[in-house]
């Protein structure tokens, strides 16, 4: 139990990380210049490093021990914290923000190549519940992050680099905790299976999933797609060699790329969901809703247990009801207008997405047992990876194409003074001019003050006393957006906005904004809602996946979790009947 709070805790800081990071992407726009693809790009890092840290630590840890790995992972998470606090002009800000994104997602992913495999062979006998409870410490981290982000940026105003040191607390804290503490060996690791023994069922064709995402990622760093082919067609050789050339698993390559589909919609979405919600309606109300949101999470991922025993629900059963929920919350929240119907909309997609990620380990851990800690760990590396090269670079890549769609469709001439200079670009699609980062935030900025200015109140005292109600940090603030405070006050009582009494609708701050000003904060508020409503057949077509895996395991019998006998005596009965056939 020592072992399992130990990983929570190691999940914790991933997650209390991932959420402060989440919440100062608008600081690094509008700081730094960058697009809403550049964002995604930083934020991709965030995950693919983890693919790289967990499928390394997943391939050595039956044969290293999980200790060794514990201490590579802390000192990773030590370093990224070094590196992205270097991060200070436009000209080099990209590069350490990438690459200290990078070793902090290499950090986690080592760590989950040790948490994972440690908790599914500790507990053999009910994986799904506690590999639940392990990952409830990913929204627990969310909502600590998510509360000091919200204290501490949107109150305070303190420098991003300081929210973001805070996480290194629950990574000392983890330090300690894993700290002279005896480790168990997998079933696999028990009966000696060599490397090559336990790729076997990940084989060609599951090879060809994560080398084709590896692929992505080495094409988009080198900035030459053929080269990154070339190196994923290199590592799914190396992956026939280990394996003598065996196809693998098929049941085991529609896992990963159902996972892959979990990690774009479930992470490339949280990554993104605070500036949505925040444009949506304003920064706090984002805030909130993002801890809303990981809060179902949080307390239904000590449900699953209850689910599957008192239902009678089997692990696959529960990720299509969770695929269809999913769906219908996106959807809804792609046209909601008010924070009463966000607040539904995304607790219904929360509600969908809490189980995606630790249930679908479980699957993968009950019916590959001889795997050992290899077919997890590809699974993970497999969902982070694409949640930094398709969920997270996609939904950039989305947010501006609508966008920009959207602002030149309702005025050409507007987007031609607010588009950016770097065209966006994702996959196989036409590249894209999105609006540029900082006149976006400048307009946003505003915003927000002239929201700030109408929820202060009386006519009088805003325009005699407005810039002294103002703190140090909100007056220098409004000064680099070369935003006065005096003006808009007077601005916003010529619209008659102001009234004695003060203003109770913070939309009325909108009237603050000039005509043009208007118009690019809606088509970036349409960027939104079409991206949120894009998102949304992500898990319509994990719902027919899992439909079809729903038959094929009542084809078979129904769903059991298999022993690495009962797994050697069912592919050999396989083979016979292939054979026979």
């Amino acid at each position: 139990m020592r072992l399992l709070w130990a990983g929570f805790m190691a999940i914790l800081a991933a997650g209390v990380g991932f959420a402060i990071r989440g919440g100062i992407f608008d600081n690094w726009g509008s700081e730094f210049g960058f697009t809403g693809a550049q964002l995604g790009a930083i934020g991709g890092a965030g995950f693919t490093g983890f693919c790289f840290g967990i499928i390394f630590g997943g391939i050595v840890v039956d044969k290293i021990g999980y200790g060794k790995l514990v201490v590579l992972a802390f000192a990773c998470h030590v370093l990224s914290a070094v590196v992205t606090f270097a991060a200070s002009t436009p000209d080099n800000a990209y590069a350490f923000l990438f690459w200290g994104m990078f070793l902090f997602a290499y950090a986690n992913g080592t760590l989950e190549a040790v948490a994972n495999p440690l908790v599914a062979t500790a507990f053999p006998e009910n994986r799904t519940h506690y590999l639940n409870i392990l990952h409830a410490s990913w929204p627990a981290g969310l909502i600590l992050g998510g509360i000091i982000g919200w204290t501490l940026d949107d109150k305070l105003h303190l420098d991003w680099k300081l929210q973001l040191a805070l996480y290194l607390v629950p990574t000392l804290l983890y330090g300690i905790m894993f700290m002279g503490q005896k480790f168990p060996q997998s079933e696999a690791s028990k009966k000696g299976m060599s490397i090559g023994g336990m790729f076997k069922d990940v084989g060609i064709l599951g090879g060809l999933v994560i080398c084709y995402l590896l692929s992505l990622f080495f094409g988009n760093l080198l900035g030459n797609p053929i080269i990154g082919y070339c190196i994923g067609g290199a590592l799914l050789i190396v992956i026939g060699f280990i394996t003598n050339f065996s196809m693998g698993s098929l049941l085991l390559f529609v896992l990963f790329l159902t996972h892959a589909l979990i990690g774009a919609v479930e992470l490339g979405t949280d990554g993104w969901i605070q500036n949505i919600t925040g444009n949506l309606f304003n920064s706090e109300q984002g805030k909130w809703l993002f801890i809303w949101t990981s809060s179902i999470m949080f307390a239904l991922r000590f449900c699953a247990e209850w689910l599957e025993k008192k239902l009678k629900l089997s692990p696959v059963s529960l990720l299509f009801i969770c695929s269809v929920l999913a769906f219908l919350g996106l959807q809804l929240a792609g046209g909601m207008s008010t924070l009463m119907i966000a607040f539904g909309a995304l607790g219904l997609y929360a509600i969908g997405k809490t189980f995606f990620w630790p249930t679908m380990l479980a699957v993968a851990s009950d019916r590959f047992p001889r795997t050992g800690a290899i077919a997890i760990s590809i699974m993970g590396g497999i969902g982070m990876m694409s949640a930094g090269l398709i969920g997270s670079e996609g939904l950039g890549y989305s947010k501006d194409r609508f966008s920009a769609k959207a602002l030149e469709e309702a005025d050409a001439a507007v987007y031609a003074e607010y588009k950016a200079g770097e065209a966006s670009s994702f996959l196989f699609l036409e590249d894209v001019h999105g609006i540029d980062g900082t006149k976006l935030g400048g307009v946003q900025g505003k915003l927000g003050d002239a929201r700030a200015i109408v929820a202060k109140g009386g006519v009088a005292e805003v325009l005699v006393k407005i810039e002294d109600g103002m703190t140090a940090d909100e007056k220098k603030a409004a000064e680099e957006k070369n935003v006065s405070l005096h003006a808009l006050a007077v601005v916003l009582k010529d619209a008659g906005v102001l009234k004695e009494g003060g203003s109770n609708n913070l939309d009325d701050g909108l009237k603050g904004l000039t005509k043009d000003e208007l118009t690019v904060q809606e088509a970036s508020i349409t960027g939104d809602r079409k991206t949120l409503k894009a998102d949304s057949f992500i898990p319509l077509t994990m719902a027919v996946i899992y439909l079809a895996l729903m038959l094929y395991f009542r084809s078979i019998g129904g769903y059991k979790a298999l022993t690495i006998d009962e797994q050697h005596s069912l592919s050999e009965g396989n083979a016979k009947g292939t054979a026979e056939s």
